[in-house]
């Protein structure tokens, strides 16, 4: 059977906020605002990524507050992330759609939030597999040093890395190896890819430029978000802007399963020209 990749953005995507917002923050003392300027302010003074200040400052906050940084309290944290209408039946929904349509469809995430939170949410058994950044742990299993950091542009590697079938962050061999297009378990055009934001951006324009889908969405809340997003289709970056509503009948409901319905008419033609 052939494969369908819906991949995820997390923060933003499938739930509102940013996932530190629900539990490590507040824990900590901070403010959101308070917590982010710093790590930004930090990257800003030191010309370092963002995404490695964030992760520093999660390490200083939690040992100056006598925290321990472990993977468990990581995951339990997850249990308290709240999702957007529809999250939660989303999933199954779209597998039985796209399975009437002969194809088995996979999610993963592509995020740059942390994997040991979405480890622990309700819906981790979702994906086939979480691309997130990650803690180092020492012997205690104490959270000591960043052992992976995704930002906005190493983002796309884990798309070729689906394209390929390569699951190992560490594996950069296998990934680089040539494979003929008609191999690989996920070609770029049978690929989905959702997300919320400017980290997105390099994502989104990838999948699409190669034959694949990108859907922005938004928080519905935030009703003049959709006139922002919708330069990124003026500007050839994505395919669809929908709210970041994931219930039966929604828009993104509908957009997603035309999208498989056209893949799936994708496939018959080729299949025909083939027998040609």
């Amino acid at each position: 059977m052939q494969t369908i990749a819906l991949i995820y953005d997390f923060d933003g995507t499938l739930a509102p906020g940013n996932m530190q917002e629900y539990d490590f923050i507040p824990a900590v003392g901070k403010s959101n605002r308070e917590f982010w300027s710093e790590a930004n302010d930090l990257a800003e003074d030191q010309d370092a990524d963002p995404i490695l200040t964030y992760m520093a400052r999660m390490i200083q906050e939690a040992q100056s507050k006598g925290m321990s940084l472990r993977r468990e309290a990581f995951q339990a944290s997850g249990r308290n992330i709240t999702y957007y209408e529809g999250v939660k039946t989303w999933f199954a929904r779209m597998n039985s759609y796209a399975e009437e349509r002969g194809f088995k469809l996979l999610h993963y995430v592509n995020s740059s939030g942390l994997k040991e939170i979405i480890e622990g949410t309700s819906i981790a058994h979702e994906f086939k597999h979480i691309y997130a950044c990650s803690f180092l742990y020492n012997v205690d299993g104490i959270a000591y040093w960043p052992a992976v950091a995704i930002n906005y542009t190493n983002k796309t590697q884990f798309i070729f890395k689906i394209n390929k079938g390569v699951e190992s962050v560490y594996d950069t061999k296998k990934v680089n190896e040539y494979m003929e297009e008609n191999r690989r378990p996920v070609p770029f055009k049978r690929m989905i890819y959702v997300g919320d934001g400017t980290t997105d951006i390099p994502c989104m324009r990838l999948v699409k430029n190669f034959g694949g889908h990108s859907i922005a969405v938004y928080n519905p809340e935030d009703k003049g978000k959709r006139k922002e997003m919708n330069t990124l289709i003026r500007d050839n970056r994505v395919n669809h802007v929908c709210p970041a509503d994931y219930s039966e009948g929604s828009e993104m409901d509908t957009v997603v399963k035309t999208i498989i319905d056209k893949i799936a008419m994708d496939s018959r033609l080729e299949q025909l020209e083939v027998a040609k």
